[in-house]
């Protein structure tokens, strides 16, 4: 049977191996194929970009956002509009030419990805396409692939978290010329398995830097996050519910549609939001819509209100809302309303007047609310408590239970695992894999709830922060700290932060629901001889290995 594409960069690739009709996620063949031009077209960048800082030479800041912003438009479920890939590949090759100019010589013998030229047509780009495939070279070695696309999988979500620093004006040399280095490595066939391997761990360091990038960005810009109780039930009166994890879209939404009579909720990755107080102070934020990002196609399905998807999570829109959902920045969708930004500036007049037009809804319903806000700022200030409750065995264990969430039979164990955790343990929880379980009553310790939600996916530097301040003040490392790691994955940010917990010399991290497809077998190995890395088996087992 003819393959039409070969992906398996998340975890819901058919059968565990790679989509190779269309992809699971929703793209089809010829987005899957533009995206592996687009990747190409960065592999050769990437060569001319490592060579000129090897000449001590610097590159422009703005073609450094777009490698990241670029890279980022090909991470799972962000944009599956075949349009919006040709203009990217078409800049791209403009790049390519001005880093050639800049570098002067091109090095001979240089990868085909270095001198290849864009044609003018999209047919032509798509049969071009084929030698950029996954898969194209049969003859490569499967450690060499594995962990090279380990490596193009670790930039895809690091360019995620770099974006949003960006778009907050957030910069960092080291993040950005490490895109460089890593996309020229992909194409360096000098590089062995050990030098590979070191790349991810490098990778996992440099992921470190762009999370505390951006954790400054958001923090200096819309204050610490601090414990808030969020509404998620409904109110009366027309609505926008703004989903993926983009802050900025969020502030200036909520600016356009002030003094308007439209309430905002927040959806997915956008629950944070509500605890950082430069957004919570508008008064038309006015809670949380619906639960994680694979169930929006029932969740909108025919709602008298808007949707705008800010960054990832994006799944096929039904008919029934296609005329009420908006994307913007990275996230396309073809022939959805798309709005985009002209000269910094987003006018999002158009979903402000679907909104009112629509109506809304039409009662209030119960107040419900849920408890976010546990950023490292808030649970560092609280440490002499939380160490003082540890030290009269009021806490006996830390399960960081969070991750990604998907669609895949088996999630239900996060679910389990968190209700089967003892009394006498806290739960810290972060990412959409939350949305298991954050609506139940878990109780609390003493003053403490024993569920603290310390954020979105981009803010595992918070989980990271207040594992090695609690191993400060204990005077331990982090792994021998009475916390657990259990961690769901689904996509490519999930493999950056991996990196990082790994780069740490984090052990004993419980994973699933499944192993990544692109993770050969040795290489698996040497993650599990070197950190012990677990698949996970049954909450009520993997509970009696942890805590005996």
């Amino acid at each position: 049977m003819e393959e039409l594409m070969f992906c398996y960069q998340c975890e819901q690739t058919i059968g565990g191996k790679g989509c190779t009709k269309a992809g699971n996620c929703g793209k089809d063949a010829e987005v899957a194929a533009l995206q592996d031009l687009l990747i190409y077209q960065l592999k050769g960048i990437g060569f001319l970009g490592n060579e000129i800082l090897k000449q001590g030479k610097n590159i422009d800041k703005e073609i450094s956002k777009f490698i990241q912003d670029a890279c980022f438009s090909t991470l799972t479920n962000v944009n599956f509009d075949p349009e919006r890939f040709v203009e990217y590949l078409n800049k791209a090759q403009k790049i390519k030419e001005n880093l050639k100019s800049l570098l002067g010589n091109v090095p001979a013998n240089t990868p085909e990805c270095v001198n290849y030229t864009i044609p003018a047509s999209k047919d032509e780009m798509l049969k071009d396409a084929k030698k950029a495939g996954i898969m194209y070279d049969q003859n490569l070695d499967m450690n060499i692939r594995s962990l090279r696309e380990t490596l193009i999988y670790g930039l895809k979500g690091m360019a995620a978290y770099s974006h949003h620093a960006h778009v907050l004006g957030f910069y960092d040399d080291y993040v950005n010329n490490f895109f460089y280095k890593a996309f020229a490595s992909t194409i360096d066939d000098k590089l062995t398995v050990d030098d590979l391997f070191n790349l991810i761990m490098e990778l996992g360091k440099v992921n470190l830097k762009c999370m505390e990038l951006l954790d400054k960005a958001n923090t200096q810009t819309y204050g610490n996050p601090v414990p808030t109780q969020v509404l998620i039930s409904k109110k009366k009166g027309p609505f926008i519910i703004v989903s993926g994890h983009d802050l900025k879209d969020l502030h200036e939404l909520l600016i356009q549609t002030e003094g308007k009579g439209i309430n905002i909720y927040t959806h997915g990755e956008m629950l944070p939001a509500h605890g950082y107080p430069e957004l919570k102070k508008f008064k038309h934020l006015v809670g949380n819509f619906g639960g994680a990002w694979q169930n929006q196609q029932n969740e909108f399905d025919n709602i008298p209100g808007c949707i705008l998807m800010t960054t990832n999570c994006l799944q096929k829109p039904r008919d029934s809302y296609k005329d009420r959902i908006f994307t913007t920045s990275i996230v396309g969708w073809p022939n959805i309303q798309h709005i985009r930004e002209t000269n910094g500036k987003k006018d999002f007049t158009p979903i402000i007047n679907k909104a009112l037009e629509l109506g809304g809804f039409t009662e209030d319903e119960p107040d419900k609310t849920i408890l976010v806000g546990f950023g490292h700022n808030t649970v560092l200030s609280l440490a002499d408590k939380i160490l003082d409750a540890v030290k009269k065995g009021q806490i006996k264990h830390f399960f960081l239970i969070g991750g990604c969430d998907g669609a895949r039979p088996g999630r239900n164990y996060y679910t389990e695992f968190a209700q089967k955790a003892p009394k006498d343990t806290i739960i810290l929880t972060l990412a959409c894999g939350k949305y298991r379980f954050n609506k139940l009553d878990f109780g609390s310790i003493g003053e403490f709830p024993r569920l603290l939600d310390v954020g979105q996916c981009n803010d595992s530097y918070s989980a990271i922060k207040i594992a090695q301040g609690l191993a400060d003040a204990l005077g331990c490392g982090i792994n021998d700290l009475p916390l657990s790691l259990i961690l769901s994955w689904y996509e490519q940010k999930a493999v950056c932060i991996l990196l990082t917990l790994l780069s740490l010399g984090i052990k004993n991290i419980y994973l699933g629901p499944t192993l990544p497809a692109f993770i050969s077998p040795d290489v698996l190995q040497v993650l599990i001889d070197k950190f012990n890395i677990k698949p996970i088996s049954t909450a009520d087992a993997d509970l009696k290995t942890i805590l005996g």
